[in-house]
């Protein structure tokens, strides 16, 4: 079986230069920061190879990741964390809180459990100085109609109180 000649042709920033190789169809290439590297011809044409590795080094590149995978841009603002927090003390049985949500049969509804994006479209921003609340339904689930961004005195008011037993 002959190998395809890619010689000359481009795959990113690497152009084909010559094959370097007889038994694999591996190629010299010549990558746009002046460098060389031997890749193998299916590493090129699948796109697996696209530098000498300089591209994973540069903030164009660094840019370029970083947006192929953002969805939202708000991971790590007091909104995500919120929502991040309300699914673990619901569904994860080591968070410290578990026991009073989960625990309890508290649930997030399946909008709000698969996706950030609902969450944010039913409950918007959240306000400085404010958390996030079941209410009116302060034993309920996590689910529109059910929840508020709440001040520390609306959330004191909602909150259940240990009680002591007596004898």
């Amino acid at each position: 079986m002959q190998a395809t000649d890619i010689t000359g042709q481009r795959y990113g920033r690497l152009l084909a230069v010559f094959r370097v190789d007889a038994t694999r169809p591996m190629w010299r290439c010549a990558c746009d920061c002046g460098d060389s590297v031997d890749v193998l011809s299916q590493s090129l044409r699948a796109g697996r190879t696209i530098s000498c590795g300089c591209w994973k080094t540069t903030s164009e590149a660094k840019a370029k990741r970083g947006k192929a995978r953002t969805t939202h841009g708000l991971t790590g603002s007091p909104t995500y964390i919120s929502w991040a927090h309300m699914k673990e003390r619901c569904t994860v049985a080591k968070c410290r809180q578990f026991k009073w949500y989960g625990g309890r049969g508290v649930k997030v509804c399946a909008r709000w459990a698969n996706s950030f994006e609902a969450f944010l479209a039913d409950m918007g921003e959240r306000p400085k100085g404010r958390t996030l609340d079941r209410f009116p339904d302060a034993a309920g689930n996590y689910e529109p109609g059910n929840c508020r961004w709440a001040t520390p005195v609306e959330q004191a008011a909602t909150m259940r109180r240990a009680r002591k037993a007596t004898q």
